[in-house]
């Protein structure tokens, strides 16, 4: 049976750099879906691919509408009975010129309700032996929230619905120009990518039981630095950044672990090293 692969975002950047590595992973016996909210530019990016000799698929998924998200599982529940490997990458572009009272609406809709949409409509189709990846970031840890906050992001108890009302109580925040006296750090990107992780950790908790008795996988990824319009904005210094095509290896390095392998699981790894969310 073909191993099926599914990557959102992926008309660009590191989204495309995932279908291509992806392609020459899977190889022939796998199918693997691009993904893009524009159907123009996400036909494009298959077209360069397959000049390259690959083979992807397109599919429309905007995460940011629901019924994008779960038309797009049910195509693909239809087609193929469920899916080996989802990477949720698909991310909203900030600039550091815009107030971050206009932005954190559209930001969180993307990252953070994104993220829950495709967990909430790609967890149920996978297969046995499935790997569900979400691009985060280091900063998806509570380090780099005061003390006084870390308890918004119990993983132990909260539900990804509890997770979701943190993450609107804080766009509301922002947007009234109170998040910095509440503690919340100035860049929406910290808090959003915490929420990130802590919505994947909720998620692996609730499937562990039955995770461990399919070989199925989640986990959170942090791909570094990298060189991308949506990056070079934030960072003076890109000297170290690396290039989309040299992070997508260790992001489908975790995509794609071996069946049987039981760690990491429910982690932000960087690296192929499990970062601390605490």
């Amino acid at each position: 049976m073909s191993k099926v692969a599914l990557v959102t975002g992926a008309n660009q950047g590191l989204g495309l750099a995932l279908v291509r590595r992806l392609c020459r992973t899977l190889g022939d016996d796998g199918i693997v879906y691009l993904t893009a909210r524009d159907a123009q530019r996400g036909e494009r990016a298959v077209k360069e691919l397959r000049a390259e000799g690959l083979s992807p698929r397109f599919c429309r998924l905007d995460v940011t509408d629901d019924e994008s998200v779960t038309s797009a599982a049910r195509d693909l529940a239809r087609e193929h009975g469920g899916v080996d490997v989802v990477i949720s990458n698909a991310a909203a572009r900030i600039s550091p010129e815009v107030p971050a009272s206009r932005q954190v609406a559209m930001f969180v809709d993307t990252n953070n309700h994104g993220t829950h949409r495709m967990l909430k409509a790609f967890v149920p189709l996978l297969r046995d032996g499935a790997r569900f990846v979400v691009v985060a970031s280091s900063f998806g840890a509570l380090r780099h929230l005061p003390p006084a906050l870390n308890h918004r992001f119990d993983v132990s108890s909260a539900t990804l619905e509890d997770i979701e009302r943190v993450i609107d109580e804080y766009a509301r925040l922002v947007e009234s120009g109170r998040a910095t006296e509440q503690g919340f750090p100035e860049w929406i990107n910290i808090p959003s990518k915490i929420g990130q992780v802590a919505a994947l950790k909720v998620v692996a908790r609730d499937l562990k039981p039955e995770a461990e008795r399919r070989d199925i996988l989640l986990n959170a990824v942090c791909p570094g630095l990298v060189d991308t319009d949506a990056s070079r904005p934030w960072f003076s210094d890109m000297s170290t950044a690396q290039s989309p095509d040299d992070a997508a290896v260790d992001v489908v390095w975790l995509a794609t672990l071996p069946a049987g392998t039981r760690e990491p699981y429910g982690e932000l790894v960087r690296r192929r090293s499990v970062l601390p969310f605490r």
